[in-house]
């Protein structure tokens, strides 16, 4: 399974250019990941789903009561695989971060069942910096939720395992950057 994903990976999601994109943590790149070619088609975000319930999560040891990240690289992947879980008879309740508290309403920054859970695995798309990861598990363990390891699609390898390392946080990607790149020594 996972040969397919990597396949559609570089089929749907990777690109290469000459002229450098930019990318959202502000970094320029010659590689580019757009992983929503792989999130937003139902037939790919279900093999990417079943793969991570059944053989890259259960690799961390460890059974998550919820999955959640900062919406909206982490939202596909959260509702897919609760739901995966669910078809097995597993309760795991997919977590929404906004990126900012809601002004109005009833002012939360997480969605989902917030009281139920007391552990949660941080998800992401891309991660460069991990910036808007670290965002998403600093409103986690705000709301007294764990959060000690994260799953990617791919990282970049530009920073965003050590900064999560430096906050306590396990990153456990299925690709990286180094997997696709032809040419490693252009950022």
């Amino acid at each position: 399974m996972k040969t397919k994903l990597f396949d559609i990976m570089k089929t749907y999601a990777y690109r290469f250019s000459e002229e450098q994109f930019t990318l959202a943590s502000g970094k320029k790149s010659h590689h580019y990941f757009n992983c929503k070619e792989l999130l937003l088609y139902p037939d790919r975000l279900e093999i990417l789903a079943n793969y991570l319930v059944s053989t890259h999560v259960p690799e961390l040891g460890f059974q998550p009561e919820a999955i959640g990240g900062l919406t909206m690289g982490a939202d596909p992947i959260c509702y897919s695989m609760s739901l995966v879980y669910q078809r097995e008879g597993i309760l795991v309740y997919p977590l929404i971060v906004r990126k900012e508290t809601k002004d109005h309403g009833t002012k939360k920054q997480i969605e989902g069942a917030t009281s139920k859970v007391s552990t949660c695995l941080v998800v992401d798309d891309v991660i460069t910096t991990g910036g808007s990861t670290l965002k998403a598990v600093e409103a986690l363990r705000s709301a007294d939720i764990q959060v000690n390891k994260c799953v990617c699609i791919l990282d970049r390898e530009e920073g965003g395992r050590e900064n999560l390392e430096r906050e306590g946080i396990e990153l456990h990607p299925i690709f990286r950057k180094s997997d696709f790149a032809l040419d490693k020594s252009l950022p």
